[in-house]
């Protein structure tokens, strides 16, 4: 008879008193098992909370250089055919993933120049990426996964802008070179550095600085707080000292996200206003004069609760259920201080129709086919294929196979670029359109003529 057994006969016998040795003897073994694991801390709960959505991002660039021995073999011994000579080159980065249908946040320096770009998850399978938009003033890129239709990804929270606290614990995350991820943990150092690297400034203002290492490769990957909320951006690490790396606050990243998520750049309407990315529900940052949001009564600082009827917590989400609106018409439930929420109707307006509503002038992107017959190359411009009689256009003399190139100096590769320069323009306003002029000179042969005409708004 083992000592439970005799335990138990005891209890049986003298009542509750009797289960008190018994009960003594299981103690230690119930505490024992139920005592948490003093490792699983806050610091391995983000990390294996956000880690799955963190992306290892490996590009490849080709890029033509000139052999001096070949090009002076060739023209010495007269055989033509020279060609430059192709290699690529590869870089590595990190990035994180902000939305579950794939979309994700890197460095702009990690994708500038690629040509193709492939995504690593941190459970090894492997994507082709698209580089969408990007934003060279704050390095911030962004990406789309290549994925099966319903495909789902897991996606990281993003702290709420300015919730900082200097010398809070910070933890640095990245997918270096592919081989799984790493983590390296600090203090927020500084909220507002200003950094350089070698003799040039980066064109940066109020970076983050933290003592957790960000290791090459690591660039674009998130710095959390310790509740594994997106914070920042990782970008650098100082050459010149020890312990000193820096990322981009979420506020920059948000202010990004605000452009690349808006109707203006996915799908070339005119909203006129920008939203602010952050927790639930999202608040209207900025509302442009004169344009589709003024006109329907949107405010600054009105929430967004309902778009459509339906809910939309992030940007991402809001995009979507805009532009998927019938007739470009989205209906808005806001939150405007303490009153009761309203209804806001905004009429989205296509930027082709915009621009043709300004200054009478019809614009269309380059096709194939346009290169082939005006040997104009697809985004280096935008054809004028017609013009409104007695507009503004007409009197500046323009006329249809013109090439316009830049609207007050900022080029106009793709309507989305043309949409944006005239949007903030007013009735009245002067605006210079840089224009590329063909002429046939017989023979098949074409001069171009390149001049600027200015235009008045109407």
């Amino acid at each position: 008879m083992n000592i439970f057994e005799t335990s138990a006969r005891s209890a049986s016998r003298w009542g509750w008193k009797g289960w008190l040795p018994f009960l003594l003897l299981l103690l230690p073994r119930y505490l024992s098992a139920a005592e948490p694991d003093i490792r699983r801390d806050a610091t391995v709960a983000a990390v294996e909370r956000v880690m799955p959505s963190v992306v290892n991002i490996a590009t490849a660039t080709v890029v033509e250089y000139e052999d001096f021995y070949q090009r002076l073999f060739s023209e010495f011994f007269g055989q033509g055919g020279y060609r430059p000579r192709r290699e690529q080159e590869y870089s590595i980065g990190s990035g994180v993933i902000i939305d579950e249908d794939g979309y994700v946040l890197t460095n702009l320096h990690v994708v500038r120049r690629a040509t193709r770009t492939q995504v690593k998850l941190w459970d090894g399978r492997e994507y082709e990426a698209d580089r969408i938009v990007a934003t060279p003033n704050s390095d911030v890129a962004l990406l789309k996964i290549r994925c099966k239709p319903g495909e789902k990804f897991k996606a990281a929270n993003f702290a709420a802008d300015d919730d900082l606290l200097l010398g809070e614990t910070v933890l640095a995350l990245g997918n270096p070179f592919g081989l799984g991820g790493s983590v390296t943990k600090g203090i927020l150092s500084s909220k507002t550095r200003r950094p350089s690297t070698g003799n040039e400034p980066l064109n940066v203002n109020d970076w983050l600085q933290t003592d957790a290492a960000i290791n090459p490769g690591n660039s674009g990957g998130p710095l959390l707080n310790i509740r594994g909320e997106l914070i920042g951006l990782n970008v650098a690490v100082y050459r010149e000292g020890q312990g000193i790396g820096f990322a981009i606050p979420v506020k920059q990243v948000s202010e990004a996200l605000a452009g690349f998520f808006s109707p203006e750049v996915s799908h070339s309407l005119w909203f006129g206003a920008r939203l602010r990315q952050g927790p639930p529900p999202l608040t209207v940052a900025m509302v442009q004069p004169g344009g589709p949001s003024a006109k329907a009564g949107l405010r600054e600082g009105d929430k967004i609760l309902e778009v459509n009827g339906q809910k939309a917590d992030g940007l991402i989400e809001f995009n979507r259920k805009a532009c998927a609106s019938p007739a470009h018409k989205v209906t808005l439930l806001v939150q405007r201080g303490e009153d009761r929420p309203i209804s806001v109707t905004v009429l989205m307006v296509p930027f082709a129709e915009m621009i043709r509503n300004k200054l009478g002038l019809s614009l269309r992107e380059i096709s194939q086919e346009d290169s082939a017959s005006t040997g104009f190359q697809p985004g280096k411009g935008l054809l004028i294929h017609a013009v409104e009689k007695d507009s503004p256009a007409e009197k500046a003399q323009l006329q249809p196979g013109f090439l316009v190139t830049a609207l007050d100096g900022e080029s106009t590769g793709d309507l989305m670029m043309a949409g944006n320069a005239l949007s903030v323009k007013q009735r009245g306003d002067r605006v210079t359109l840089s224009v590329v002029v063909p002429r046939r000179l017989g023979n098949n042969f074409v001069q171009f003529g390149q001049g600027t005409v200015e235009l008045q708004t109407r």
